[in-house]
């Protein structure tokens, strides 16, 4: 064991995965771009810090001496999850990060064999609703013989962070994905299914989650589909600049996540689990903290790894207060 990396450690995310990996006396250091906020952060938890951009190889490869576990928390994550993953295959170093962007994933994809080739794992969506989704999909197909197709749907609650705006805004995708018989294709934006988060059924409709690729990668069932369900002020309008970083203890504290999913097999017969948990901002600070340290304590299988096939189906239910129940 080494030391684990949170770079973007001064943002929402990155700072309460930091306090979480301080609490549970996990070995890390903090890492960005920014050095005064950075030494202020250092200073209040005690730790070293390093301070580098993304566009010098040369300053990213010094800076990740000592390193055994990268995890990024720097969003959006079109613009670090690149030069952040092929810097963990040059240097050995293990990645991992919180990001709900598709594109991230399918960075891993086409960086799988460099990164076995290297005894390297990437692991993007180390925290977050890949954590969840992944962790509650297993959990069903437990259930089922001869699954064919799961449909999944998250419940978000409460406002989004600044970065969390921002990144979707810059990643919404003009096609609306699903995945048919092993492969992404398009889909009607229309489809509105009705899920039930344990309170009724609600309206859900069809959004392109990296899900798509993760469910699909650790079960190998070849038809999936992902929806969303928004209360609150989810998707925040205007200059998303002046958005908060994230939301503050008491928003997270009223507005707790639920998934849900459905099963079907082979004989159409349809199986349903709902995941209970905290919000989400606060359960993807504690995943990533609780990934990166088993990750530095040897859980590791190198090439594109999904959190459910690596630690199991119950992780989610290791994180805080997650329940998960079968409908």
């Amino acid at each position: 064991m080494t030391k684990l990396m949170v770079y973007g450690a001064t943002g929402n995310t990155g700072r309460m995965a930091a306090e979480h990996a301080k609490a549970a006396g996990t070995p890390f250091v903090l890492a960005g771009r920014n050095e005064a906020t950075l030494s202020t952060l250092s200073a209040e938890l005690g730790v070293e810090y390093r301070v580098f951009g993304l566009d010098d190889a040369a300053a990213i490869d010094t800076s990740l001496v000592s390193i055994s576990v990268l995890l990024n928390c720097a969003g959006p994550f079109m613009r670090t999850a690149d030069a952040l993953m092929t810097a963990s295959i040059r240097n050995g170093v293990h990645y991992l990060d919180t990001a709900a962007e598709l594109d991230s994933y399918r960075l891993a994809e086409t960086l799988d064999d460099r990164a076995k080739a290297a005894g390297v794992m990437l692991m993007p969506g180390g925290g977050g609703s890949v954590a969840m989704l992944g962790s509650l999909a297993g959990h069903a197909l437990s259930r089922v013989n001869d699954p064919r197709k799961i449909r999944i749907a998250l419940h978000v609650a409460g406002g989004l962070s600044r970065g969390s705006a921002i990144s979707a805004m810059e990643n919404v995708t003009v096609e609306t994905l699903a995945r048919v018989d092993g492969e992404l294709v398009a889909i009607a934006a229309d489809g509105i299914l009705k899920f039930d988060f344990g309170e009724g059924a609600v309206d859900c409709f069809p959004v392109t989650l990296p899900d798509l690729i993760t469910i699909w990668r650790a079960t190998g069932v070849p038809d999936v589909e992902t929806f969303v369900h928004v209360t609150g002020n989810g998707f925040p309008q205007g200059d998303l600049s002046t958005l908060p970083d994230g939301p503050s203890e008491e928003e997270r504290l009223a507005n707790r996540y639920q998934a849900s999913v459905e099963v079907t097999a082979a004989d159409g017969k349809v199986t349903r689990s709902i995941l209970d948990t905290v919000n989400g901002y606060t359960f993807t600070a504690m995943a990533a903290a609780a990934a990166g340290r088993r990750v530095l304590e040897g859980e590791v299988r190198p090439g594109f790894q999904t959190p459910s096939a690596l630690f199991g189906n119950g992780f989610a239910q290791t994180v805080a207060d997650t329940t998960i129940i079968d409908a």
